[in-house]
């Protein structure tokens, strides 16, 4: 049985790393905070420096789920298997810096569910050690229908009603959202449409909504239907042309 030696992780010496999709930022206990979506790079160095590419070091999330190892050139999905699904196909380590003892990781496109304790693991070192760090993702505000959230708005139904000397009528359908979903107009600028009071009906907890607005210029419109509780926001667009205006150009 290997001999375990638990060491606190090493000071950072930046307290953010620069990403492709972002940026990863350490917290000052030594734990990474990052938005949903972008990519997340948890450190892992030994003080010494020693070359690691002959070694076996392996991560794990919560204590069980296993995230990511490494064996003498073989890794998750090279030459080893085991690798929770959760992580599949979006951890990678950081194979020129292995010479210098690094064996940090990089989850791309991180998901809330990532958040969680995880463990850098080195068994066969004399003594074995141990690192520890906390990723904690936020979530944001995204289209979230496959995820299959109970009560997330589908698409909403846009359509044309019809046209007064004042404009355009358009109206936004939204059903069986829940909880209920704040609905909008804006303009391809994104500034918010003065709109008629939204018409509300409310069964059993689920909610379907109807809005209209007048648009008084050509463009493209857009209806948000946003629910901050689950972080499910959605939208659909039209093309208005008015004024012997030509149709959407291409």
């Amino acid at each position: 049985m290997f001999r375990s030696t638990t060491m606190k992780l090493l000071p950072l010496v930046c307290l953010c790393v620069v990403t492709r999709s972002g940026i990863t930022f350490a917290d000052e206990n030594g734990g990474v905070v990052v938005k949903e979506d972008s990519d997340a790079v948890l450190p892992c160095s030994l003080s010494t420096k020693e070359n690691i590419e002959t070694k076996l070091f392996d991560w794990k999330k919560d204590d069980h789920k296993e995230v990511f190892m490494y064996d003498g050139g073989d890794y998750y999905a090279h030459g080893l298997s085991g690798q929770d699904k959760q992580f599949e196909g979006r951890v990678s380590h950081f194979n020129d810096e292995l010479k210098n003892g690094n064996a940090s990781i990089k989850i791309r496109k991180t998901k809330v569910a990532d958040s969680g304790n995880y463990t850098c693991f080195f068994p066969r070192l004399q003594p074995s050690q141990m690192f520890h760090i906390e990723l904690v993702v936020g979530a944001i505000l995204k289209v979230r229908s496959e995820e299959n959230i109970p009560g997330a708005a589908p698409e909403p139904y846009v359509s044309t009603l019809n046209q007064t000397k004042d404009g355009v009528v358009l109206q936004c359908l939204v059903r069986g959202a829940s909880p209920r979903p704040k609905v909008e107009w804006r303009d391809s600028s994104g500034n918010i449409l003065h709109a008629k009071e939204a018409q509300v009906t409310e069964r059993g907890g689920s909610y379907d909504i109807i809005l209209q607005t007048t648009v008084t210029k050509t463009g493209r419109f857009r209806c948000l239907s946003t629910q901050d509780e689950i972080n499910h926001q959605i939208y659909a667009e039209t093309y208005v042309p008015l004024g012997g205006a030509a149709s959407e150009p291409h």
